[in-house]
């Protein structure tokens, strides 16, 4: 591709919903908040300066969730970003909320809460703190095994018709539950865990990309991964002059043509290492390479 094009604008697009024009490469912020995605970040102007960072290498796609300080990440969006470049997708998630005990890493557990009225006061106020009009992408967090299916996605698909959101989305599911909410709304993508080393949401990626639906990987750069992968992908990024979590990030886009990667950061500097991965070209010789690491 052009060098003249922004780093993220070589990762290509995707038409998200069939009417979105995202660059594959995004951002997400659970990264922006404090340790354990609780409280104010360690350094507020760093968190402003990533997220403005991002769209001046040509982020057009951002993920956040409700959940992510809670209200910090989608707070700081607006603080960075508003009033917002036309092109600028955002995607937000409700489902999910805080639970105790409170440790200095926040809050330990993450239960689903899937009420109708819940989900609807959450869709109201992400549209008041980010200050839009409309949320281009609202995502369930989490399915709640407590609230029937058609009254979690039914709502979600009222607040579409009544033009508070535009697309409908998933989070953390399987083939089975996207086809059951495939008949209850339009979904247009799913956010699930997907990296080099865990590849067990392998099945959701290839019925998304039988139906292009959007498939947003999260925890991308494989964070945690066995030591003799990571010491493998070490020795492949050194080969390529580049570093692991670009190769990572090479190779997820180089999977699947509906993949749309949203590494996060609380550092411009490490934002700006991330964002090279859309520059690299695998060959099929080097993805397999890197498929084998696993």
């Amino acid at each position: 591709m052009s060098p003249e094009l922004l780093p993220a604008q070589q990762a290509g697009t995707f038409e998200l919903g069939g009417d979105l024009s995202v660059r594959r490469l995004g951002f997400g912020t659970m990264q922006l908040p404090g340790p354990g995605v609780w409280g104010p970040p360690r350094d507020h102007d760093e968190a402003v300066r990533v997220l403005r960072r991002a769209v001046e290498l040509g982020v057009n796609f951002v993920d956040t969730a409700d959940s992510y300080g809670p209200h910090v990440a989608e707070e700081l969006i607006a603080e960075a970003l508003y009033p917002y470049p036309r092109d600028l997708v955002i995607a937000t998630k409700a489902g999910l909320t805080r639970f105790g005990p409170v440790t200095r890493s926040g809050p330990s557990q993450w239960p689903p809460l899937g009420r109708p009225e819940y989900l609807r006061q959450q869709a109201e106020m992400s549209l008041r703190r980010m200050k839009l009009d409309r949320i281009d992408l609202f995502q369930l967090h989490r399915i709640d095994p407590k609230v029937p299916l058609e009254d979690q996605l039914g709502e979600l698909k009222r607040l579409q018709d009544e033009g508070k959101v535009r697309h409908i989305g998933l989070s953390g599911v399987s083939v089975d539950q996207l086809t059951a909410a495939q008949q209850i709304a339009a979904v247009v993508s799913v956010q699930n865990q997907f990296n080099l080393t865990d590849r067990s949401a392998e099945p959701v990626l290839d019925h998304c990309a039988g139906q292009g639906i959007a498939f947003i990987p999260y925890r991308p750069l494989a964070a945690g991964a066995p030591a003799a992968a990571r010491s493998s992908l070490t020795e492949l990024a050194a080969k390529h002059d580049a570093t692991p979590a670009q190769l990572a990030l090479a190779w997820l886009l180089k999977r699947s043509p509906v993949m749309l990667p949203i590494p996060g950061t609380s550092s411009v500097r490490h934002l700006e290492d991330n964002m090279r991965g859309a520059v690299l070209s695998l060959t099929a010789g080097e993805f397999d390479e890197l498929s084998a690491i696993a």
